[in-house]
């Protein structure tokens, strides 16, 4: 069976010089970087070793901070995603209800969008480091009962605690976008569903269930793996807070590229590493999430 083809449309010189400039920005700052990069990837990590090698790669697989970092990065995305899509979903539900004043709610729930990711930093160290406000309420509070523990930092204490740190600093810095993202779903859902739902008698967590997870269901699948692909290349928020007690994949490129090490070829490896593990959530979204149709005839 023959695959019908819509009209091709007629290719106009104006039209052509206008993609122009497009195709010279993705080739100049997208391709020609990649390609460059995997080039670098290709090189010996001392010079005189030689084009094409595997051995920038056979030295990041055997780093144990290599490890440990991709690890992080998996563990931190894996939070991070679980705290965006609860609390955004928690808060777009909330913003498309009607109340007063909703306008200015929806305005102030938008402000960490204009935070700088440093300055995002430093308001977390400001809660979890041991001088901190947590820390402070936390001591205040177990004085009073006896207790006198001693102040932790949460930030440079290595683990789950450094992770969750950063997780909860990613969530509070991109919140409004994944909020954006769910209440732009909620507000796409006819009203008529909901009424035909009410008619049926499906009210509260049965309508929310039954009928607006599934119809929300595109919307949450998009924010997951834009969030997803996003998480791996945390950098900023993870220099300031963790540095280098719980490394990440930005961080590691980050250490291995700059003084004293300044060694581009096993960071270039580890940066293609991390473009796999960005497309492999890619490919994810196109196999799972992107809708399929079957070409008519």
């Amino acid at each position: 069976m023959s695959r019908r083809r819509g009209p091709r449309l007629p290719l106009r010189p104006l039209d052509a010089a206008l993609a122009v400039p497009l195709f010279a920005y993705v080739l100049l700052f997208t391709v020609a970087p990649v390609l460059d990069t995997l080039r670098l990837s290709l090189t010996a990590p001392r010079q005189g070793g030689g084009f094409p090698t595997l051995a920038s790669y056979r030295a990041i697989l055997a780093s144990d901070v290599f490890r440990a970092a991709v690890g992080n990065t998996v563990g931190v995305a894996g939070l991070s995603l679980a705290l965006q899509l609860g609390l955004g979903l928690g808060v777009a539900l909330a913003l498309h209800a009607r109340f007063p004043l909703r306008g200015l709610v929806r305005t102030v729930v938008l402000v960490p969008l204009g935070v700088p990711t440093i300055v995002a930093g430093a308001l977390m160290l400001l809660l979890f480091s041991r001088s901190g406000y947590l820390n402070t309420i936390w001591l205040s509070l177990a004085e009073r009962v006896g207790v006198f523990p001693a102040p932790a930092s949460w930030p440079v204490a290595g683990g789950w605690r450094t992770l969750l740190v950063l997780a909860i600093a990613d969530t509070w810095k991109v919140l409004p976008v994944v909020t954006l993202l769910l209440l732009a779903g909620l507000e796409a859902i006819p009203p008529a569903v909901h009424e035909a739902a009410d008619v049926d008698g499906a009210t509260g967590w049965r309508r929310f269930l039954r009928v607006t997870a599934p119809l929300l269901l595109p919307w949450v699948t998009m924010a997951l793996v834009l969030r997803a692909i996003d998480a791996f290349r945390i950098f900023e928020l993870a220099l300031v807070l963790a540095g280098r007690v719980e490394p990440v994949l930005g961080t590691y490129i980050w250490s291995r590229y700059g003084p004293p090490t300044h060694d581009a070829p096993t960071a270039a490896a580890a940066a293609v590493v991390l473009f796999v593990l960005i497309l492999a959530f890619i490919g994810v979204y196109l196999r799972v999430a992107a809708p399929r149709t079957e070409p008519a005839g």
